[in-house]
């Protein structure tokens, strides 16, 4: 029995339940963005670092930062496997958002206390990143054949609200943090995520709820142990980077990293070595698992190449939340500015450079003979970056010589990295959705927001290594202070990965996973 294809109706009206999720979202992201954003500058001036000299407090604020940002984008995976399996989008996105406003309210009522403060962070990293692959996922379940033609409006209106909130929270709440203090300033953020939250409730008859999935038998996963079994080369490659994954746990009762970090870089390992094997030998998968299911596996493997290459961009541009404010710090400046509102300017100059791309730049682009493809605007995003962190690095050799150096020639930098945040992050999840098979998306938004995991353990790492004594004294020898010597670091980690993904592009096979009409 054929199934009867139902052509779309151009006069489809918007699902009435969409402003529920809309106006959700709105609240959510301003939530979101409000505590982030205070974060760093909150921390280095706080009791709850008050055991730390002085000296140590801005390093400690970037690695609890970063291990905060760690966990938003870690929490996907559990989110999306809850939901998937047991118990559905709805009830997911909303149990989660009670722990999100539990989160905030220890923000706001343990400021002066570590423990409960810390237990806040966590509580909106398990919450934040729970809903993150959920809400959009939430919003097609909305739509059918009739109207998916109008789901892109909606998909515009979650992107421009994001930014919106992210926009008005950078403004906002360094003045509330300055004028009222933490309890006020994350207070508010997260009386917003009870908003976001009652409005999500009030449309809770008029949604539609798609169940649970019972686990699939071709899953990315069943195909890669279907491919190690039985041994080989490919199986001892992936035994390598368990047995490495093992002394990459080692090193936090060692003492030498904390549990997050330890964590996260043995999950790397076992991911590059067991995707790595698992490539070597995909094909003893076939037979076992469909041929579509098999090549799907490879397109996701491809992809995870990608992504890992996008992994030091995430490292640069999560540091305008930690470094480039507390350079901001140091920057002469009017008294009623914080240099944590710099932020604003990345979501305002995101509204402003999408439409000049796609109506100008690239337009003009191919009109000249140059094909501005995903993977060159997605290399060259990664490129601009560095050269936002070279100009952000003369910055503070400048301030180092003692030239006092005002705030806003950090508008320069932020351009630079909004420019290369739009050509990696707008194009990113793009191109790997076009890459995989249907079955496989899921998969491949986990793997999108673990790179942006992965990033953030790349900065920890760094801040790890120049804690040591040896490292230090070579970084002195330089004749730079640590902080400009990273920021030159970390232009040139970006522009070598840029230089391997150039190389990697030329090579990779481009698919077509688009659906049929």
């Amino acid at each position: 029995m054929t199934k009867t294809a139902i052509a779309p109706d151009p006069n489809a009206r918007l699902p009435r339940q969409i402003p529920y999720i809309i106006g959700n979202e709105a609240c959510e992201r301003f939530s979101f963005y409000g505590m982030r954003n205070i974060l760093v500058p909150f921390l280095i001036t706080s009791l709850i670092l008050g055991y730390a000299p002085e000296a140590e407090r801005q390093g400690i604020a970037k690695d609890v930062f970063h291990t905060f940002v760690i966990g938003v984008y870690f929490f996907p995976l559990l989110g999306g496997w809850l939901s998937d399996r047991f118990f559905g989008k709805y009830n997911t996105i909303f149990w989660l958002s009670l722990v999100y406003v539990a989160g905030h309210a220890c923000l706001a009522i343990f400021e002066g206390n570590k423990t409960g403060f810390y237990t806040g962070l966590f509580l909106i990293a398990l919450g934040s990143g729970g809903i993150k692959p959920l809400v959009s996922a939430f919003v097609g379940d909305q739509f059918d054949q009739s109207n998916k033609h109008r789901a892109k409006v909606v998909y515009d209106a979650f992107y421009w609200t994001i930014n919106f909130g992210s926009f008005f929270a950078s403004l906002l709440m360094p003045i509330f943090l300055r004028k009222y203090g933490p309890s006020i300033a994350f207070g508010i953020p997260g009386v917003l995520m009870a908003i976001a939250l009652f409005i999500f409730w009030m449309g809770r008859r008029k949604y539609v709820m798609m169940p649970p999935t019972p686990p699939d038998p071709h899953s990315v996963m069943r195909v890669i142990r279907t491919a190690l079994r039985g041994g080989g080369p490919g199986f001892l490659v992936a035994v390598i980077g368990a047995v490495l994954a093992l002394v990459a746990m080692a090193t936090w009762p060692l003492g030498r990293l904390d549990f997050v970090p330890a964590f996260c870089l043995a999950l790397v390992l076992v991911m590059g070595f067991g995707g790595a094997g698992a490539s070597m030998q995909l094909e003893h998968a076939r037979g076992v698992h469909p041929d579509a299911a098999v090549n799907g596996v490879r397109a996701v493997l491809r992809i995870m190449i990608v992504f890992a290459l996008v992994t030091p961009f995430w490292s640069l541009f999560d540091q305008k939340a930690s470094t480039w404010v507390l350079q901001g710090e140091l920057m002469t400046k009017p008294e009623w500015f914080q240099s944590a509102q710099m932020q604003a300017l990345n979501p305002l100059l995101v509204m402003l450079i999408i439409p000049f791309n796609n109506l100008v730049l690239y337009p003009t682009l191919r009109r000249m003979g140059f094909e501005v493809t995903a993977l060159k605007r997605m290399g060259w995003g990664i490129a601009f970056s560095g050269m936002a962190w070279i100009v952000a690095g003369l910055l503070q050799l400048k301030m180092d010589g003692g030239d006092p150096t005002s705030i806003t020639w950090q508008v320069l930098p932020y351009a630079l990295l909004t420019f290369g945040e739009v050509l990696v992050s707008a194009t990113g999840l793009e191109f790997a959705y076009s890459q995989a098979p249907q079955s496989m998306k899921g998969s491949i938004m986990s793997l999108w927001m673990l790179a942006v995991t992965v990033g953030n353990l790349w900065v920890l790492l760094t801040n790890a290594a120049i804690r040591n004594d040896g490292t230090s004294d070579w970084i002195a020898g330089t004749g730079m202070s640590e902080t400009a010597f990273l920021m030159f670091f970390f232009a040139g980690f970006a522009f070598l990965a840029a230089a391997i993904f150039a190389l990697y592009a030329r090579r990779y096979p481009m698919q077509d996973y688009y659906r049929a009409v």
